[in-house]
């Protein structure tokens, strides 16, 4: 664990987590979606033990406050310091493990799945919220979007360099690759761990919010009518969906 003065100052990444949690308190079509995606995520967890992997700017510690929240960055809001691909905890000691845009982050995929495996109680589950790309997303995310996007990738294989991966960097592509195009590989590669819920959500509102980097292109008022929108539309999910959210249990 780091102590609190190892903390660099001017360190650019605790700037932009500051900056994050500016508009997390001016921006409220945002704190809406996040509420909405962090009531799904508390609706599949099981009872006991949650740790958040990658928990930044800390909205789901807000929203959740019994959470242990941790990122490889120490900041004053979270509960810990620790790295996804060599988590600091006992065998079988764990309920529950949440990632929020963190997967399409780590540096070696494979192995964060290995130690989840190792720390998880039996029926313990991993939760995931991740960029999906379809037909409409694809293009928002690779040219609009400060993340990489590289398709052409192996996530079963590709291990990224430090150089090529730091914090805030990505393949906004890993999610959909693993849980779609290779999901057979995942099945062989983690015996142990069973997909038990895979939906592709968000249509029309989290485009048109902008998110955490972009103008809100959608008022608030109009958020009712467009929640309504995405179930009219959810049949072509494939085509429109914007995010993945995937629950993995260890069998």
């Amino acid at each position: 664990m780091l102590k609190k003065e190892e903390f660099p100052k001017g360190c650019q990444s605790l700037h932009l987590l500051n900056k994050r949690r500016k508009i997390w308190q001016s921006k409220k079509i945002i704190k809406t979606l996040y509420h909405k995606w962090y009531r799904t995520i508390k609706a599949n967890l099981n009872p006991g033990l949650i740790l958040e992997i990658g928990g930044g700017s800390g909205n789901l510690k807000e929203f959740l406050p019994h959470v242990i929240s941790s990122d490889r960055l120490l900041v004053p809001w979270l509960d810990a310091v620790l790295d996804a691909h060599d988590l600091p905890v006992k065998d079988e000691s764990l309920d529950n493990i949440v990632l929020f845009d963190v997967l399409h982050h780590l540096m070696e995929p494979v192995q964060f799945f290995s130690e989840a495996q190792r720390v998880l109680k039996q029926n313990g589950r991993i939760i995931l919220m991740e960029p999906y790309i379809a037909w409409a997303s694809f293009l928002i995310y690779k040219f609009l979007h400060s993340e990489g996007l590289s398709w052409n990738v192996d996530p079963f294989k590709t291990k990224f360099s430090k150089k090529d991966k730091n914090h805030f960097n990505g393949n906004q592509a890993i999610p959909t690759l693993m849980f779609e195009k290779y999901i057979n590989r995942f099945a062989a590669n983690f015996p142990g761990l069973k997909i038990i819920k895979q939906e592709r959500i968000d249509f029309v509102v989290y485009p048109l919010s902008g998110g955490f980097h972009n103008p809100s292109l959608c008022p608030q008022f109009l958020y009712p009518a467009l929640e309504y929108l995405e179930k009219l539309l959810y049949p072509l999910n494939r085509f429109l969906a914007f995010r993945i959210f995937v629950v993995i249990i260890k069998t």
